[in-house]
């Protein structure tokens, strides 16, 4: 066996291991960097795209200028979640009908969207012209966001690394599963090994309590620190609640309708920690959305 045969077959050996149950509205003005935040996964099923929702719900409610790119270009969600009905989507703006303004949609609270299409295959793989014209688009619009939120399909397809690394930070969205923290894991050793991203966020959604969304952490970061060179910022957990299929049935946010509710209080928690942190000043060395205006900033 080779040695880089050796070295994942260990990766896997240990992640599995350590996964087992334990028995015991501002204006901006041209100075002001945007916040691009990646929301990402490595499997299905996490309630990545609520967290982004309400993520993007809570931001606004504290004044903040939000965009969301629904990133997942070929099954749109982010739409449904919000009850919208968009006659446009980036489908057309990659096909050259339309520009991303004509195509932006308005959410609660203010919040502006970027709908994805959805069944169609043309555009689930963006080409270099593509890719350009979205950034250029997104450089040339006359709104200033404090923070635009990528809401990346799940799992680790040219679009999802694309994304991931076009955007200033990444928050990567797991769940107590076993497959879920593997292929979190999965995801940030791509990320890390192939495309050099060092730091990664992570929110541990669904848990029972804060012990779990901890153990997570620890799984995470004893083999991250073992095999990897990066470095994982906890940013916070989303409790288990069952009222988040009756806002998922209504196309609202669970923030919205239940606004007392522990998950609520959660995403609020979350929105203030990460309108805290400080701004990306800086491109990481790739080509980044609002790279120009970072490049302005920085001369």
């Amino acid at each position: 066996m080779s040695n880089t045969s050796r070295s994942a077959d260990d990766q896997a050996k240990t992640l599995r291991n350590i996964s087992a149950p334990d028995t015991g509205a501002i204006k901006i003005n041209d100075t002001q960097s945007t916040s691009v935040y990646s929301i990402t996964s490595g499997k299905g099923g996490v309630g990545k795209t609520a967290v982004v929702a309400n993520l993007a719900y809570n931001l606004a409610a504290m004044g903040k200028r939000v965009l969301i790119l629904d990133a997942d270009l070929g099954l749109a969600n982010i739409d449904v979640v919000f009850g919208l009905s968009p006659l446009f989507n980036l489908n057309h703006f990659f096909s050259g009908e339309r520009e991303l303004q004509e195509i932006m949609v308005d959410g609660p609270k203010g919040i502006k969207i970027l709908p994805a299409g959805s069944g169609i295959q043309n555009f689930i793989r963006l080409d270099a012209q593509q890719k350009m014209r979205l950034l250029d688009g997104l450089d040339a619009m006359h709104n200033h966001f404090d923070f635009v939120l990528i809401d990346t399909e799940a799992g680790i397809s040219e679009n999802v690394t694309y994304f991931n690394t076009a955007a200033q930070d990444i928050l990567v969205v797991t769940t107590p599963d076993p497959t879920a923290i593997t292929d979190a894991y999965a995801l940030m050793k791509l990320l890390s090994t192939q495309y050099h991203e060092k730091k990664f966020n992570l929110v541990v959604n669904q848990i029972r309590n804060e012990d779990d969304a901890l153990d997570v952490y620890r799984k995470l970061t004893m083999v991250a620190n073992r095999y990897l060179d990066i470095s994982i910022d906890y940013l916070g957990s989303i409790p288990e609640d069952r009222q988040m299929v009756d806002s998922i049935r209504k196309q609202r946010v669970i923030s919205e309708i239940f606004p007392n509710s522990k998950i609520t209080q959660s995403f609020k928690e979350l929105a203030t920690r990460i309108s805290s942190e400080p701004s990306q000043t800086s491109p990481k060395g790739n080509l980044q959305f609002f790279w120009k205006k970072l490049l302005n900033m920085r001369g």
